[in-house]
């Protein structure tokens, strides 16, 4: 039997869509590769009534909610093509079997691009860091660093001295600009020139960095805004419209999350440069109510 909306993706986007949607009685299905892009972090933080817990109890306690409810399903798997059919979709997983609905969310999320630095794959998450809202409480009054990986990580370095001593890593090539350069001295802004090249201490732990010329710096945390690309080819296989956002594309959406594409909606990361679970979440719940509405109409 075909679906009323399929979600692809199962963090907190897809489950807050999800959740609208069974709810509203509607025949959802959750397909769900089980790779959230926070899955390195042992705790989610700043997400109202949920902080300090860990992200996968946050996910298992949020579908053993929603199997409550008749109309929803969930199938463990990866989604890898997705194709409009008359006037719904239908979307084929790894293992060759096919899923119709009228209507499709995408809740795919996004993959990080670390700078290619030895020992900061293994310390993601934990002592290698994005959010400073997220994670800068767990490592208040450290020594901490901002390794500059675009044009936007000076700003981010202005940011990190509310959470302990900064130095600002511009890798030889992010060099702030002079009002920059004035913001990040009254914010007592340390800035090293010389390139990090190797991460120190025993992982995930962080004792320090090692610079090209030798030297070292002290230091208990690392903050990084990386790079970002789609997790899934599915929006662009659809046909959906792309914006360039400072670090990476995102779907673009309208205000009900609705993409270019008729009866497509996205949420989450991947339709956002804007990063962060309660606004996940948030965003969510409008996919789902935004594609619950289109179909009265």
């Amino acid at each position: 039997m075909p679906h009323d909306v399929i979600v692809i993706g199962g963090s907190y986007a897809g489950l807050s869509a999800a959740m609208q949607l069974a709810r509203a009685r509607r025949q959802v299905l959750v397909i769900d590769a089980g790779l959230p892009r926070n899955r390195f972090a042992t705790g989610a933080h700043g997400f109202l009534g949920q902080d300090g817990r860990p992200p996968e109890d946050i996910l298992r306690d949020a579908i053993a909610q929603l199997e409550a409810y008749p109309t929803f399903d969930l199938t463990h798997g990866e989604a890898t093509d997705a194709r409009r059919d008359g006037d719904g979709f239908i979307v084929t997983l790894a293992d060759g079997s096919e899923q119709r609905a009228a209507r499709l969310v995408l809740a795919t999320g996004v993959t990080d691009e670390l700078p290619p630095i030895p020992g900061m794959t293994e310390r993601w998450g934990r002592t290698v860091l994005h959010c400073p809202y997220c994670h800068g409480y767990e490592v208040a009054d450290l020594p901490l660093g901002v390794i500059a990986a675009h044009p936007m990580s000076a700003h981010q370095a202005g940011l990190i001295p509310d959470w302990g001593p900064t130095t600002y890593f511009t890798q030889g090539v992010f060099e702030p600009d002079a009002e920059q350069a004035a913001h990040l001295s009254a914010r007592g802004v340390q800035i090293e020139r010389t390139p990090v090249v190797e991460l120190l201490g025993d992982a995930p732990a962080l004792e320090g960095v090692r610079l090209t010329d030798g030297r070292t710096v002290t230091v208990g945390a690392l903050f990084v805004a990386p790079m970002t690309r789609p997790s899934s080819p599915l929006a662009g296989l659809l046909g959906c419209e792309f914006e360039d956002g400072p670090m990476g594309p995102h779907v673009r959406v309208d205000e009900w999350k609705q993409t270019t594409v008729p009866g497509v909606y996205a949420a989450g990361d991947a339709a956002t440069p804007m990063h962060n679970a309660t606004l996940a979440s948030a965003a969510g719940v409008l996919a789902g109510v935004g594609a619950h509405q289109s179909l009265l109409r």
